[in-house]
């Protein structure tokens, strides 16, 4: 992947995550992904979700939860020998804003095959 490309993973990812398209979002993420959030143990009671299925699952219950969603990407950091992304944005969550970090990690096919998520305090 190149910056460029990097850039333009971001914005699509960042697009779906507004229009609330966890399937589009899931497009990205092997079969046997690895995701870690504090927001999953609060929505699912468990901090490390394992499997796009389970992800899908988690995904789905927090959107359910969520009157309005909105991410402005602040900065994306690539590293092309680690294969790791960060996006670090703004998330406004039903009026909350607060700065998130999203590291990922990229399997030999594209696909992200690790990742964590990181909250700031809100703003």
């Amino acid at each position: 992947m190149t910056r460029e490309e990097a850039l333009a993973f971001a914005a699509e990812w960042t697009a779906a995550w507004n229009e609330l398209a966890v399937e589009r979002v899931l497009a990205h993420f092997d079969e046997h992904v690895s995701f870690i959030s504090p927001t999953a143990r609060i929505v699912a009671g468990i901090s490390i979700v394992l499997g796009k299925q389970a992800l899908r699952e988690y995904w789905r219950k927090a959107v359910a939860q969520i009157g309005s969603l909105h991410f402005v990407v602040d900065r994306v950091l690539w590293d092309p020998t680690t294969k790791e992304m960060a996006i670090v944005y703004i998330s406004e969550i039903d009026g909350r804003r607060k700065r998130v970090s999203e590291q990922l990690t990229f399997g030999p096919d594209g696909l992200v095959v690790s990742a964590e998520v990181f909250h700031g305090v809100d703003l």
